[in-house]
């Protein structure tokens, strides 16, 4: 049995607008303790952790809130490091994406300590690789990405132990559809694995997992970080950045089954929801459903 460790980071210091601090009680409200321990899980809900409020101020040097998404980060670092250390399934419920820096740089360094080779599947409307350079707001829920692979600013570089916690062939994109100009030439000099909507459209979702899950070896451990603006906004509206033509409800189930049955998930975001932005917190409710496919949930025995 799986013990599952909910760590909540009630936060939208990274995001363009008010409300994602909001997203963990709206995923516990959405029943996400009861759907785990529906499917045999042992879960533990560690709470929420404590963090300074967002000051709400214009980008210096063009990052906004550096200090505050360092500390929210190392918070984050330091809960999810704590849950592997014990074995435990580290879930991070956010608040704004930028807390995928701390999370993934935490098993970016177990996976190191274990001899596990961390590969990540991005879901996600965005690709997140600005930097402070090619940011038109500022906002470091853009930059997690960039900070990942080593390129962001040096507060939020090298927990992992080195520079880059990922190199640039162990992360998947999946649901891309919006893309800054100058992210276009990072994602392009750096090599990165971008199945957009386009890829989707042409090829369907099973296809495309299959190019993302077919090479993944035994020692693998698969991080999902999924911003639920990954959905098209007709589905998921309580999100802050919302693009239409994203994944239909039916293709991200696919997808998450398909996860699942690669049997190699080890740790999870979900990051992105925001209440204020909802409709009876129907997002979050989404959200749970995905979680139970991730871990197993399916219509039949397969």
């Amino acid at each position: 049995m799986k013990t599952v460790s909910l760590i909540g980071a009630p936060t939208d210091v990274g995001a363009s607008v008010r409300g994602a601090g909001m997203g963990p009680d709206a995923l516990r409200v959405a029943g996400i303790v009861e759907a785990l321990r529906a499917h045999r899980l042992e879960v533990i809900d560690r709470g929420n952790l404590a963090g300074p409020p967002n000051p709400w101020v214009q980008p210096a040097n063009g990052l906004r809130h550096l200090d505050e998404v360092v500390q929210w980060n190392r918070s984050v670092f330091d809960a999810v490091a704590r849950a592997l250390d014990a074995g435990e399934f580290p879930l991070l419920m956010g608040g704004d994406h930028c807390l995928a820096i701390g999370s993934i740089s935490a098993i970016a360094r177990h996976c190191r300590a274990h001899g596990k080779e961390l590969r990540v599947v991005w879901l996600d409307a965005h690709s997140d690789v600005n930097t402070q350079a090619t940011s038109p707001s500022g906002n470091l829920h853009g930059m997690p990405v960039a900070c990942l692979l080593g390129h962001g600013p040096p507060e939020l570089v090298g927990w992992s132990g080195e520079r880059a916690a990922i190199g640039a062939d162990h992360i998947d994109f999946l649901g891309i559809r919006s893309v800054d100009v100058e992210e276009k030439q990072a994602i392009r000099l750096l090599g990165l694995s971008v199945y957009d909507m386009r890829h989707i459209d042409e090829h369907g979702m099973r296809h495309t997992m299959t190019e993302i899950l077919q090479d993944l070896p035994p020692d693998t451990h698969l991080h999902v970080s999924f911003d639920l603006d990954c959905l098209d906004p007709m589905e998921a509206p309580g999100v802050g950045t919302g693009v239409r033509g994203g994944p239909t409800y039916r293709e991200m189930q696919l997808c998450m089954e398909m996860i699942a049955d690669s049997g190699r998930l080890a740790s999870l975001d979900v990051v992105e929801i925001n209440p204020a932005l909802d409709v009876r917190n129907r997002t979050a409710e989404l959200a749970v459903e995905f979680i139970q496919s991730l871990f197993g949930a399916s219509t039949l025995v397969r």
